[in-house]
């Protein structure tokens, strides 16, 4: 069921935040279980493939929700300014490539 009503800012940012707060968990877990692996099985159970992995994990969810929160650092996305009635819209830049 869709609800016919524009969800309010609040909500929009809740969501995000939300969706950040998961992919941290994801991202920093997978990390940690391959930083895990790596420590056992390849650097003779030291600590710091654990940690590394980990950062990596969250460093790649930081980098995520920073595109969600902004999203003019995606590349490829250009803000055209609309008419002053209507707000400015992102439409992604897509260049042809000319074939071979």
């Amino acid at each position: 069921m869709s609800d016919s009503k524009p969800s309010s800012s609040e909500n929009i940012v809740a969501q995000k935040y939300d969706r950040c707060v998961a992919d941290l968990i994801v991202k920093a877990g997978i990390g940690f279980g391959a930083g895990v692996v790596g420590s056992v099985i390849l650097f003779k159970r030291r600590g710091w493939p654990i940690a590394l992995g980990t950062g990596f994990g969250a460093g790649q969810a930081y980098a995520d929700c920073d595109r969600s929160f902004n999203p003019a650092r995606i590349p490829g996305v250009k803000f055209v300014p609309g008419t002053a009635s209507s707000s400015p819209a992102p439409s992604e830049s897509k260049e042809s490539k000319p074939s071979a």
